[in-house]
């Protein structure tokens, strides 16, 4: 029983481990990139992956009960809310935005420089 209850705490632990470093990446994305919509895809892709790793090894050291229900839950409306949320902000910038042009062409511009297409 000892050991179970140590097997269930290491992958808890690891999850929740592994959701802190993805929050790292995303915060190292979101200030490394430069144009706006590259950071907010690493912000994007980062919560909904960041957090569903939490919530899975809280669910995990929890057990199950009705508080991972709730964790779940918000996983789930996570899932669906930030995805929508990146989704329209994007749209908003690019309706919005007068230099996206050159913004484009600048990056456009460093690839062919590269050798790239």
């Amino acid at each position: 029983m000892t050991a179970l209850l140590w097997i269930r705490f290491l992958a808890g632990t690891a999850l929740i481990l592994c959701g802190m470093i993805v929050f790292g990446i995303e915060l190292f994305g979101v200030f490394k990139f430069g144009y706006v919509l590259n950071r907010m895809h690493a912000a994007a892709l980062g919560d909904t992956l960041g957090i569903a790793l939490c919530m899975l090894g809280l669910t995990i050291l929890c057990g199950l009960n009705f508080t991972s229900l709730k964790m779940m839950l918000v996983v789930v409306f996570l899932w669906f809310a930030s995805p929508v949320a990146s989704h329209m902000l994007s749209r908003f910038e690019v309706a919005t935005n007068e230099e996206l042009d050159r913004e484009c062409e600048i990056s456009g511009a460093q690839d062919s420089s590269k050798g790239g297409v």
